[in-house]
């Protein structure tokens, strides 16, 4: 699935497929509510989504806020974290039975500075998540619940096939009760 999802970026050639492939190599299974990554802990790999659910969470002393979603072909990680190398304060946990591949940061940035258009494609892939970003910013400023979800149903409709609505809820910052109602 990775090879295939790489031989679709339009510049890639044999050698970033390969190398790609090849540096990802720490296959993981996770259960439903395993952890892929706890709160406290330094993030150090990157994951590729072969199959499964994924929720980003931020645990408070309340409630468990979630803020994204991860699932294949995606790929996922405590951002923050593996940039910095400073304790996640986020938490990646399965909410169904995934598999994923992994690679160290140490490997990956080896690749970036060896294969310009592997770094092409990471800057191409940031910008893409830049831009969810600054959409989920404005989510989350927005006081109506309705425009919360009318904006996450544009951009995202698949999620709510994917994604249990208690999920969804929280990440629109609203009671599962509301968004029920919403619906």
């Amino acid at each position: 699935m990775l090879a295939e999802a790489l031989g679709q970026v339009p510049y890639f050639g044999a050698r970033e497929v390969e190398a790609l492939v090849a540096a990802w190599n720490k296959p993981i299974t996770l259960r439903r509510g395993e952890n892929l990554v706890q709160h406290g802990q330094v993030e150090r790999n990157l994951y590729f989504v072969k199959s499964g659910l994924l929720r980003i969470y931020y645990p408070t002393e309340t409630e468990e806020i979630c803020v994204g979603f991860a699932y294949a072909p995606n790929v996922v990680c405590s951002f923050p974290s593996f940039v910095h190398g400073t304790p996640s304060e986020y938490c990646i946990q399965a909410l169904r039975q995934s598999e994923l591949l992994g690679i160290s940061k140490n490997d990956f940035t080896a690749l970036l500075e060896l294969l310009p258009n592997i770094a092409r494609f990471w800057r191409e892939e940031l910008e893409k998540v830049l831009v969810g970003r600054i959409d989920r910013e404005i989510d989350l400023l927005l006081a109506e619940p309705e425009r919360r979800l009318e904006r996450l149903l544009r951009r995202s409709p698949h999620l709510f096939q994917l994604v249990p609505k208690k999920y969804i809820a929280s990440y629109l910052r609203m009671t599962p009760e509301t968004l029920s109602r919403l619906r």
